[in-house]
């Protein structure tokens, strides 16, 4: 949940459009208190995910991470793919993306 809780910062939240929580039988029980539990919990997990990914975007960690995965795209030869003037260097040297990095911080949030 953390990671789809992310959009809804970067883009100031869900308008025009919301958040789907349906009551929909997906399993055998219809029991009226099993189905209130089951949406208390879903409710729970998101309100969990949006905290989570509250606090990695407060202390800066993951758009840190980001940045220096992507800092190449602004110098050097991305610079010049983005401008459309790369000349022949032949295959560059391709850093770490730092995947499970990521994946970390994602989890020390739950």
């Amino acid at each position: 949940m953390c990671f789809s809780s992310l959009g809804f910062f970067q883009q100031g939240g869900l308008a025009p459009g919301g958040f789907n929580s349906d009551a929909k039988l997906r399993r055998e029980s219809s029991d009226v208190e099993d189905m209130f539990l089951a949406h208390m919990s879903g409710m729970d997990t998101l309100a969990r995910g949006l905290r989570n990914i509250a606090r990695l975007l407060e202390d800066g960690s993951l758009d840190e991470l980001v940045h220096k995965r992507y800092q190449r795209f602004d110098s050097d030869i991305g610079a010049l793919m983005e401008a459309g003037k790369v000349p022949e260097w032949g295959e560059p040297t391709v850093p770490s993306g730092k995947q499970e990095l990521a994946e970390m911080l994602f989890q020390s949030a739950l």
